[in-house]
């Protein structure tokens, strides 16, 4: 691929300003990152206009995403959730155009599977996912959660049990006992350090943990 063709290809598409969408643009922004937001509701163009690089224009349309230069992007994030054939419309449109990396927002499994079989590279879940995390952090000392595969691995943020208050990470030896690895520790008033054997963890500390996410659960409902 020449030069000139890499910098056409490059950017992200984000089709559909609702709260997903609208996160997404805004944020990709914020870092600086080159995107353009296409929305048909006027009422949410006239909102975001300014905020964000924005298009008004149908994306259910292949004519318009091609008008507006959709094939200059090298990915595509479709927030349309409220209309499941407005967002397959605008998904397999992406797909038709060759756009090769396509981010798919899906309201729920059944929806999911339909954008993938039309061709969506990633589908994301949204409320399930947000629920889900709720759900590991409403009880317990979990500060923070994250799922990172189907297969259990995760990432933890949270306050020490008093068992292994006043130790260090080679005194309590928490991954022998409880098979999960202490990856860094948040002190007050003072950044992230990475984890070692003589790192002490203290009351008033945040440690970051990873693992099976069952063995984290043991491990965080601890006393």
């Amino acid at each position: 691929m020449a030069e000139s063709d890499w910098q056409q290809s490059s950017g992200t598409l984000v089709i559909g300003l609702g709260r997903f969408g609208s996160a997404v643009a805004a944020t990709l922004d914020r870092l600086g990152r080159e995107i353009m937001a296409v929305e048909k509701d006027p009422v949410k163009v006239q909102q975001f206009s300014g905020r964000v690089p924005l298009i008004e224009a149908d994306a259910s349309s292949v004519e318009a995403l091609e008008q507006l230069g959709a094939r200059d992007f090298s990915s595509a994030v479709v927030g349309v959730g409220s209309s499941l054939e407005a967002s397959v419309l605008v998904t397999a449109n992406l797909v038709d155009l060759e756009m090769p990396s396509i981010w798919a927002k899906a309201t729920s499994r059944e929806h999911g599977r339909i954008l993938r079989r039309i061709g969506a590279h990633h589908v994301v879940y949204p409320e399930f996912d947000a629920g889900q995390r709720t759900a590991h952090l409403v009880s317990g000392r979990m500060l923070d959660y994250i799922e990172m595969d189907k297969q259990g691995f995760a990432i933890m943020k949270m306050r020490p049990p008093k068992e292994v208050q006043g130790f260090t990470l080679a005194e309590s030896d928490i991954r022998a006992k409880y098979g999960v690895n202490v990856l860094g520790i948040l002190e007050p008033g003072r950044g992230f350090e990475y984890a070692a054997a003589d790192t002490r963890i203290d009351r008033e500390d945040i440690i970051i943990v990873s693992g099976d996410g069952t063995l984290l659960e043991h491990f965080a409902n601890r006393p």
